[in-house]
């Protein structure tokens, strides 16, 4: 059978095969308590512990029940995109005309949609190495080139408009952002990211940010959207992060008027529409007692930050830079392995940890950077750093 060319440019997506493994040894009896064992914990996966608040979950239930399970509009509920349209208005102050969201099938649908709208073979869309594999990906799957732009712990692990300009030519089409970033937790300093878009707009370029960990800022001076920078500039926002509804693939896109048609185009051929249960679920996220309950849940994950990050630097790891939003630790094993592939096999076979190596997120040191999501309770990362702290090898000498 021949393949399409296309997925010479796609590679395995690394994350998943780690966490294969680790249900693979979660199955052994090393893993059975009732056999003595200990079982795996796992910080590989950026997936919240809290699940929809009851009030979404009674709202599917009701949905189901009264047979509201048509097809939606393809560009969403009229009702769900402005109440999406309220939330950045109370959220952050912002007015976006409900017109200008497009719902989608989660926020990679909404990257699909935004990549197979804007680029084609022979065009450059430029992105932070290290970044979320999938996000090149979606470049590489509408036949473009996602150059990627080495960003250290010195610059936020962030591209600065500096770089972007350097490497901008006659095939740039634009940038494609995520702040904050996954895998590293870190934002780009709000001067940064307006000079990034200017630079782009200059260009006659298109920039594109992924925003689906914004509600999970924890620090006031990140916490802004980039939508605030004008109309021209594409935001993707998600229900899985701060709303917790990562199974429910339910995401968003806020367009340039100009570009809804052609969206809404490629959305009816593609998905018809996101999932008519969790749209109507989804407006239950943002009852006032709803938003209460995720900023209760915004502050147990910065309290789980505030918590992992001393306790990984007391281990002897390196975290050059505090995440100041989303689930992530980017720390650095070099101190002891040449390989944080080889580290993390390691600590899943003898502490039963699942973490994820760099390998995924690019080429700048990948082999000394891991991800570890605190996306668990905090219970369980006090337990995975006292297992850590027992199955750490001696730190190799200079």
């Amino acid at each position: 059978m021949k393949l399409a060319q296309r997925l010479e440019h796609i590679e395995p997506f690394y994350v998943m095969e780690c966490a294969k493994a680790a249900a693979e040894i979660a199955r052994s009896p090393a893993c059975d308590p009732a056999q003595g064992g200990r079982r795996m914990i796992y910080l590989n996966i950026g997936e919240p512990d809290f699940a929809a608040p009851p009030a979404v979950q009674a709202a599917a239930q009701a949905c189901i029940a009264a047979g509201r399970t048509q097809y939606t509009p393809a560009a969403g509920l009229p009702a769900l995109r402005e109440a999406i349209a309220r939330w950045y208005g109370t959220h952050f102050g912002l007015q976006i005309a409900p017109e200008r969201i497009v719902v989608t099938a989660g926020a990679s649908a909404a990257l699909q949609l935004a990549c197979l709208a804007l680029f084609e073979r022979g065009d450059r869309v430029l992105m932070p190495d290290p970044c979320y594999p999938c996000n090149r990906h979606f470049v590489a799957a509408a036949d473009a080139e996602a150059v990627l732009l080495p960003a250290g712990p010195e610059q936020r692990f962030q591209p600065s408009a500096a770089q972007i300009e350097a490497a901008w030519d006659e095939h740039t089409r634009g940038v494609l952002l995520a702040s904050p970033s996954n895998p590293t937790g870190t934002s780009i300093e709000p001067q940064e990211m307006r000079a990034i878009v200017e630079a782009v707009r200059a260009r006659g370029g298109i920039s594109i940010v992924d925003e689906i960990y914004l509600g999970l800022s924890y620090e006031a001076h990140f916490g802004h959207s980039v939508l605030a920078l004008g109309e021209d500039v594409i935001s993707v926002n998600s229900f899985s992060k701060y709303f917790g509804m990562t199974g429910w693939r339910l995401g968003w896109l806020v367009l340039p008027p100009a570009l809804l048609p052609a969206v809404e185009k490629l959305t009816q051929n593609l998905f018809i529409c996101a999932s008519s249960v969790a749209q109507h679920s989804a407006l239950a996220c943002f009852e006032p007692a709803q938003l209460e309950i995720y900023e209760q849940r915004r502050a147990e994950f910065r309290a789980r930050r505030d918590y992992i990050v001393p306790a990984l630097q007391q281990l002897g790891f390196t975290v050059p830079v505090m995440p100041d939003g989303a689930f992530y630790v980017w720390f650095d094993v070099s101190a002891y392995s040449d390989s944080s592939w080889d580290f993390c096999f390691e600590m899943m076979d003898k502490a039963h940890i699942a973490l994820t190596p760099g390998k995924d997120f690019g080429k700048l040191g990948a082999e000394r950077w891991v991800r570890l999501s605190f996306a668990s309770s905090l219970d369980d990362l006090k337990e995975a750093v006292a297992r850590l702290a027992a199955a750490l090898p001696a730190k190799k000498t200079a």
